[in-house]
């Protein structure tokens, strides 16, 4: 747990922004699932890319197994969404 108090993560304030205006406009337009999408690629892009020298080291070979299967099972998520957004079933 103490690690979870001692993570310090700096997300630059334009990201921020961008997530602020893609989300609201999702929001707007009625597209509550796009916008789940669009939270969860920044939270998946902040949480491992942004933050990658911390968390994986210098190199990509010192990635370990849960981080690995983390972000290979985040993008299998955000494929199949993204696949269900384009294949819709017209009931």
């Amino acid at each position: 747990m103490e690690m979870f108090y001692s993570t310090e993560l700096a997300i630059p304030l334009y990201q921020v922004g961008l997530l602020l205006i893609f989300s609201t406009l999702a929001l707007f337009l009625g597209r509550l699932k796009l916008a789940l999408l669009i939270n969860y690629l920044f939270v998946l892009y902040w949480g491992f890319w942004l933050s990658r020298g911390s968390l994986i080291g210098s190199t990509v070979y010192e990635i370990d197994q849960f981080s690995l299967a983390y972000i290979g099972f985040g993008l299998v998520i955000c494929i199949l969404a993204l696949i269900g957004f384009v294949h819709r079933s017209h009931e």
